[in-house]
């Protein structure tokens, strides 16, 4: 009697389990590919992108231009700004463009605000995209991350997200709806550990804390945050680390392709993988042991740390 019960617990358990992976299944597919992308308009004419003047985020700068928002680019090179705003203006005719210049790098949280609250001045500010971050050059060793690279990771990866979202926070309440996303990392958020990017993957871990804890505190006033947590894709950032022969491929989307993922999550869970490919990473890592994660993690820096190096001596 007793090893009959057990065994129907166990067999229970297992149709359960079988069940929750079937569910979960479903539910990737859906929102992965299936779900409609909310309207993006009704948050703000306007959407504010930093790190706009390449990769990611001009990518996602033109793809919410596609959508009939206005986009108010932040970036630190005012050439680089103006060129982008004209090459948005001329391929979506109807769309305006406004710049506002900071480098996250000098100027201070104070300054920050301030930029940004006369940049906005008269704007209906409905999107808030922080994609500006910065990477190691090379993988290295956590002691051999210098003064000045540290602080830089932390003022461009910490300090630019937190006030960034302060300085639209206030408009957003007064209003009652908005949407705030913050590009954070899979180092941060789907791997055990990042080794040999220990600090870049710590400051993605703050932005997918902040992230989440703001979804919680905000959502009563219309206000939806997310953290999204992309892999590689093809970009200057993962070529400066050792990736120098890398092309895309599969799990290594152009941010073209990222951006189209990206757009369509917002205004739902408050941390997502958007791109298929690497959701389907995730998913394979949840079923490995961390050792073997780390094992792998540290043998990928390690290669990486070598490519860096092979690179430097050639230069």
């Amino acid at each position: 009697m007793a090893i009959g019960f057990i065994l129907r617990v166990v067999y229970f358990l297992g149709f359960l389990s079988l069940c929750k992976l079937i569910w979960s299944l479903i539910r990737g597919i859906w929102v992965l590919f299936l779900r409609p992308a909310k309207n993006l308009k009704k948050y703000g004419s306007w959407a504010i992108v930093t790190g706009c003047t390449e990769g990611l985020g001009k990518a996602i700068a033109f793809e919410l231009a596609s959508k009939g928002l206005n986009i108010l680019l932040v970036g630190r090179n005012p050439e680089k700004l103006k060129a982008i705003s004209i090459e948005i203006r001329q391929r979506y005719k109807l769309i305006e463009t406004r710049d506002v210049v900071i480098d996250f790098l000098k100027h201070s949280g104070q300054e920050i605000g301030k930029l940004i609250e006369e940049g906005i001045e008269g704007l209906d500010i409905g999107v808030l995209i922080n994609v500006a971050g910065l990477n190691y050059p090379t993988a290295r060793y956590f002691h051999e991350v210098d003064q000045e690279l540290t602080q830089s990771l932390i003022k461009v990866n910490i300090d630019s997200v937190t006030w960034m979202t302060k300085s639209v926070l206030p408009i957003m309440i007064r209003k009652r709806k908005g949407a705030i996303v913050n590009i954070g990392s899979g180092s941060s958020a789907v791997v055990p550990s990042s080794p040999l990017f220990t600090l870049y993957a710590s400051t993605k871990c703050y932005i997918d804390q902040l992230s989440r804890s703001l979804y919680v505190e905000y959502k009563k006033y219309g206000i939806d945050v997310q953290v999204q947590v992309p892999a590689y894709c093809v970009t200057k950032m993962t070529l400066r680390i050792g990736a120098t022969k890398e092309r895309p491929s599969l799990f290594k989307p152009m941010p073209e392709d990222f951006a189209r993922a990206s757009v369509r999550m917002i205004g739902y869970e408050p941390r997502c993988c958007p791109y298929w490919t690497h959701a389907l990473q995730w998913c394979f890592t949840k079923l490995m042991p961390d050792t073997v994660l780390d094992a792998f993690r540290l043998a990928e820096g390690i290669r990486r740390r070598s490519l860096g190096n092979t690179a430097s001596h050639k230069n």
